[in-house]
This record gives C-alpha cells, structure tokens and sequence, in this order.
C-alpha cells in the first residue's frame, strides 16, 4: 500500500518533472495502474471495515448502561454515575465477566458529543464596508 509521501512523490514526477507513467513505473516498482491511482485520487486513502466489528460482552449491557445514563440526566451532578460505577453495578447486579476499560470505552463514546454551535464565515458583501 502507498504511503501519503508515495503519492506526492509520484505527483510530483509527473506533474512538475513531466515523467511519464511508464517511466514513474519503473523507477518505483509500482504497477501503472497503482501510479494512474495515485495521480487521480486526491484524498488520503483510509482503510474502511465492510462491516462493524461484534462487540459480544458490551452488546449484552448496552441497554442497560444507557437507562443508567438517562436516568442521570435528572439527578444532581455528585449523584450521578461515574465510568467506575457503571462497571462496579454492571459486575454486583448483572454478573458482567467484561473488563472496566471496556465499560469506560463504551460510556465515553456516549458521553462525548461534537459541539452544536458554529460560526458563519460567509459574509454578504458590503455589509461590514
């Protein structure tokens, strides 16, 4: 697989140096039809699973830990559950055999949201003027 750097290199011989695809073929070792790739692409690639890993020992509590956490959401801020006391509550009342760090992987992706507000960068002309 290409690295970022391969592609600008590649780029760059053909672009700026006027080097041919054959040629480009030759000095790197990598096929035409990987430099044609390169030249034509011009996001970075990133690897994308065809389908979502299974998750059996969190899929079991998911349920669970969500009520918990919407039930947090009335009660005062000290009274609220903590990452620790999730898997502490999970292991005592439902017998859960996962690790913490699972239970903490879990809860932060629930609790961490992008934020909602933005700011406008388009402006209508000759309104600031």
């Amino acid at each position: 697989m290409l690295q970022m750097a391969n592609y600008e290199f590649i780029r760059k011989q053909h672009f700026l140096l006027g080097k041919s695809i054959r040629q480009i073929s030759r000095e790197t070792g990598y096929s035409r039809q990987v430099i044609r790739k390169a030249l034509t692409s011009t996001e970075i690639p990133v690897y994308q699973l065809s389908k979502p890993k299974p998750k059996p020992v969190i899929d079991f509590v998911k349920p669970i830990i969500l009520e918990w956490l919407r039930q947090d959401e009335q009660a005062p801020p000290k009274q609220r559950h903590t990452a620790k006391r999730i898997y502490q509550r999970l292991v005592d009342e439902h017998g859960f055999t996962g690790g913490e760090s699972t239970v903490r992987r879990y809860v932060r992706e629930l609790r961490v949201s992008p934020p909602k507000a933005f700011v406008p960068l388009d402006f209508p002309p000759g309104r600031f003027a």
